[in-house]
């Protein structure tokens, strides 16, 4: 998926033609093309480094802190928390792994860190990408459960169990995504006089067919179970009476929260997830403008990494008073009400979940 990634003469190559074999054009040269080679290089020098530090300092310390509130107060592991864990672990990985090293690709005229590490880091990238969306596919089963069938999933909605399926999901990711690391490698760049080289899917292996199934498997197929559960969800929430106000007020919150940072997720990664498609089917124009709106895309998609943890301050008071407590490093007292631990009585009689 990743490796279109790339500097603009090998993004020039991609748009061109998606058979990395053939001998190309140099940049300024493609017939029909309205573009300014240097215009943009100028562009990309100055927005690459500039937002995609942004998003790497954010992503770092937002993700860190989730995990530490949620890990250092008691009263807020749940098995809603535990996933939004598995989550801020799966955007720090993706921060980690993704994004130095795309911005390097975009940077240099090169690959410089060898044809081991090229298969490597397109590996854990799209694991960490897999890992991310399916966390928000277990979150959204976890709310229809809650909501649908609050009584019988009691005893399946532990934190225990939640554990064990996190572990399932990141082995069974860890498997499918082996293809990732088989088709991409380190090979010469064709439109390089200087025998420099390229990380990108292996001229042998089909782009097309690799990034629609990774179309289909990363976002279309998760969404459409989350869409699932959702719509079977609002409909028990907004029919059903056999429950307490209260409950009812603390399951809209958690429902809220979890639709949002969904929602946040499916606005983000749609536009390059449409581009990459377009591209591998050798139907997106090469032009100034189309550049620009594939780097901005990665910098949108980039985003949902380091946004989370501002949801989460946003829409749930439990995390915004932990977050200020970890900032401003001393207890407060509503802090020390809030967040104490919880009986498992207090929390099915409430919410059945702590945010």
């Amino acid at each position: 998926m990743f490796q279109e990634m790339e500097t603009l003469d090998r993004i020039a190559r991609n748009f061109s033609n998606s058979s990395y074999n053939e001998t190309h054009k140099p940049f300024d040269d493609f017939d029909g093309y309205n573009f300014d080679r240097h215009q943009v290089e100028r562009i990309v020098v100055v927005v690459v480094p500039i937002f995609f530090g942004m998003i790497g300092i954010l992503g770092l310390v937002g993700n860190c802190l989730v995990v530490i509130v949620v890990a250092a107060n008691p009263g807020m592991r749940s098995t809603t928390n535990i996933l939004i864990i598995n989550l801020a672990v799966a955007d720090l990985l993706f921060v980690i792994f993704c994004i130095p090293f795309t911005a390097t690709d975009f940077v240099l005229p090169y690959w410089p860190f060898g044809n081991f590490w090229c298969k490597t880091v397109q590996y854990l990238i799209i694991v960490t990408a897999y890992a991310s969306v399916y966390t928000l596919v277990l979150m959204s089963l976890d709310r229809y459960l809650a909501v649908v069938h609050p009584i019988s999933s009691m005893s399946w909605r532990t934190e225990n169990h939640a554990i064990v399926a996190i572990c399932i999901a990141w082995a069974m990711i860890f498997a499918i995504s082996t293809p990732a690391f088989i088709v991409h490698g380190e090979d010469m760049d064709d439109l390089s006089s200087e025998n420099l080289t390229a990380c990108r899917i292996l001229p042998q292996y089909s782009w097309p067919l690799f990034q629609l199934s990774f179309f289909l498997m990363s976002y279309l197929l998760p969404l459409t179970l989350i869409c699932f559960f959702y719509i079977c969800m609002l409909i028990r929430l907004w029919r059903t009476d056999r429950v307490s106000a209260e409950s009812r007020r603390g399951r809209k919150r958690v429902t809220r929260l979890v639709f949002v940072v969904v929602g946040v997720f499916a606005f983000c990664w749609c536009p390059i997830q449409v581009i990459l498609v377009t591209k591998a089917l050798d139907v997106y124009r090469l032009t100034s403008a189309t550049i620009m709106v594939q780097i901005a895309s990665h910098i949108l998609a980039y985003t949902n990494s380091c946004v989370n943890p501002i949801l989460y301050a946003f829409l749930s008071d439990s995390f915004r008073k932990a977050f200020r407590k970890i900032i401003y490093c001393r207890p407060r007292p509503d802090q020390t009400r809030q967040l104490g631990p919880l009986t498992k009585t207090t929390r099915a009689a409430s919410t059945g979940d702590i945010l």
